[in-house]
């Protein structure tokens, strides 16, 4: 167990890894569509932890499996298909932006379903955030036609999930360890992944050159962006809070442009106003 004193490392090494995910997630729809790449991403999550979580299993109480099989929806089946589709309609900029919503939707969930304390910044922040959000779809959308509403809003109902998840992992199971969790958690989704993925024609498109691209990035979002970032951040959440966890969302966005801005993409001054009052409102619900 690593103390309190490594989570500023945590969270600055967790921004590094996520905020790159997007810019992979554009890399792989070139030669997938949305469910094979969140099938994929899943699946080679999955092959990695069993290699090096195996044993960990054992450890999981019978009565918390529970806990593991709802988490592992919250926190990864859902949310990797919902940013795998709305990055067929919005830049991989826009969904770090929008990413950054979580914690504002992890006070809201833990306030209204956990029974957690807030006080007027935070309820500022909140309004804050969701008042950019609106800002950066809305003019992006407008002004190139690339953004639309019904893709934004699936990064949004991501951002509910992972919000979801962080309480669920801070209240029932902090006395799991992380590796147990992770490795739990794609286990779980393991199966599901596979019949999404051949369901969805992958067998057949599996030997073109494109597809072979794509699957290699796949491999390096599934192993590093999503398993080992995933056991960094339970571990991040059992050592700090919830709140403080969904932080490492102030720090994805910069990352996430900076890939974006080296591909070519552009944010316009209202969509970059925008960012700035999301983040902005982070702060005010993330301060104690």
């Amino acid at each position: 167990m690593l103390s309190k004193n490594n989570k500023w490392f945590l969270l600055i090494l967790l921004s590094l890894i996520w905020g790159s995910s997007f810019i992979l997630i554009k890399r792989g729809l070139v030669g997938l569509n949305p469910f094979q790449l969140g099938a994929l991403r899943i699946i080679f999550a999955c092959l990695f932890m069993v290699v090096v979580g195996f044993k960990s299993i054992s450890k999981i109480p019978v009565t918390k499996w529970k806990y593991v099989a709802i988490t592992s929806l919250f926190g990864n089946g859902l949310p990797v298909f919902l940013f795998a589709y709305a990055q067929t309609g919005i830049k991989s900029s826009v969904s770090g932006i929008l990413n950054s919503l979580t914690p504002l939707y992890t006070l809201l969930i833990g306030v209204l379903a956990f029974g957690l304390g807030f006080v007027r910044n935070q309820v500022i922040g909140v309004v804050l955030g969701l008042t950019g959000c609106l800002l950066l779809v809305f003019f992006g959308k407008s002004a190139s036609g690339v953004t639309n509403y019904f893709c934004a809003f699936l990064v949004v109902i991501a951002t509910m999930c992972y919000a979801l998840n962080v309480n669920l992992i801070k209240r029932y199971l902090s006395d799991v360890s992380p590796l147990a969790i992770t490795t739990g958690n794609f286990l779980t989704l393991l199966i599901p992944a596979l019949i999404i993925l051949f369901a969805n024609g992958y067998a057949d498109v599996m030997t073109q050159p494109e597809v072979i691209h794509s699957t290699l990035f796949m491999i390096i979002l599934g192993m590093v962006g999503t398993g080992i970032a995933n056991i960094l951040y339970y571990q991040l959440i059992q050592i700090t809070s919830p709140l403080f966890a969904s932080s490492v969302t102030y720090f994805i966005p910069i990352v996430a442009m900076s890939w974006g801005m080296l591909d070519g993409e552009t944010l316009n001054f209202m969509q970059l106003a925008g960012a700035g009052v999301i983040l902005s409102g982070v702060y005010l619900a993330s301060k104690k």
